[in-house]
């Protein structure tokens, strides 16, 4: 079976939040962007989601298949390092939520 992903990020003034999504199903760019779009407007006066993203993740799982790769979908997770003491299974813990950090490596 292929499956296809997609991305949605928040704003960038935002947290940085981002919400991968995955559909058995081929839409173009297009049809992504007028999906997401027409998501938005259903949600955005009445999401109860911390952030907008996840609610228009939500919604397009809701109205069009997508499966939205939540945190709590999430089964394992493991810290890769250089050193083996470095990688190691991370425990989860309903406290804490995943978010992406971009750093300057300069």
């Amino acid at each position: 079976m292929q499956l296809f992903i997609y991305e949605l990020h928040e704003g960038a003034t935002d947290l940085m939040t981002d919400a991968l999504l995955v559909s058995e199903r081929d839409h173009t760019p297009a049809q992504f962007a007028s999906m997401v779009q027409a998501a938005r407007t259903a949600v955005i006066e009445t999401f109860e989601e911390d952030t907008l993203v996840e609610a228009v993740a939500r919604e397009l799982e809701r109205s069009h298949g997508f499966t939205y790769l939540g945190d709590e979908k999430l089964r394992a997770a493991m810290s890769v390092g250089m050193g083996a003491e470095d990688t190691y299974l991370v425990e989860q813990s309903d406290e804490f939520r995943s978010i992406v950090a971009e750093m300057d490596r300069s």
